[in-house]
């Protein structure tokens, strides 16, 4: 049975922030709101964790995984990019998009594309998700939580908790918080790609 948080999406209690962020420590996964609708997220280096995510979304390992981070500092630390694509993140970030980089080595390898060697990377711009990233301290690990066979991400954390009770270790009510899925860009070439689009503005990219 999981447990469930109910936190203030503005005014978020440290307290429970903490709890949370203690769940993420242990190895538990989580689902939680972001900006486009709820996620699942567990510890950057945790197997187990990861593997639980891949069964309750049924993703093959050629699934790319997000690394959900606080700012442009820590993303600089897994993705290559130059400093044209800085400042038109700097512009977009934090917001509704999930940018794909090629990974540096700081990426543990399961996270990675296996053939590309890429990372999906975001920036939410949710205070709930903000404040637990600071208390962490590095980034989750992160999959939008769209459940098999569906195409939106969930929204409602009562119907998260009464569907995924027995496979969460938490699960944070952050209030609704979106409807589309994030707007997808490839930045992994010379030639930025608009690979999906969803709530962000796709027209920077284009």
């Amino acid at each position: 049975m999981s447990q469930f948080f109910q936190i203030h999406p503005e005014n978020p209690q440290p307290r429970l922030i903490k709890q949370a962020a203690q769940v993420i420590r242990e190895g538990g996964v989580i689902a939680y709101p972001t900006d486009c609708g709820y996620s699942l997220g567990c510890h950057i280096g945790d197997k187990a964790a990861l593997e639980k995510i891949r069964m309750i979304r049924r993703l093959d390992d050629k699934h790319n995984f997000t690394l959900v981070c606080k700012d442009l500092s820590e993303i600089s630390t897994y993705a290559r990019f130059d400093n044209t694509l800085y400042r038109l993140l700097k512009h977009h970030t934090p917001g509704p998009y999930t940018f794909i980089f090629n990974a540096t080595s700081e990426v543990p390898r399961r996270l990675m594309h296996p053939k590309r060697k890429t990372i999906g990377i975001r920036v939410p711009d949710n205070k709930i998700v903000q404040d637990l990233l600071a208390e962490l301290g590095e980034p989750i690990m992160s999959a939008s939580l769209i459940l098999p066979g569906e195409t939106d991400p969930m929204m409602d954390p009562y119907d998260i908790r009464d569907t995924l009770q027995h496979q969460l270790d938490l699960v944070i009510d952050g209030g609704f918080c979106g409807m589309q899925p994030t707007t997808v860009v490839a930045l992994d070439s010379d030639d930025i790609q608009v690979v999906r689009i969803g709530a962000g503005d796709p027209a920077p990219f284009a």
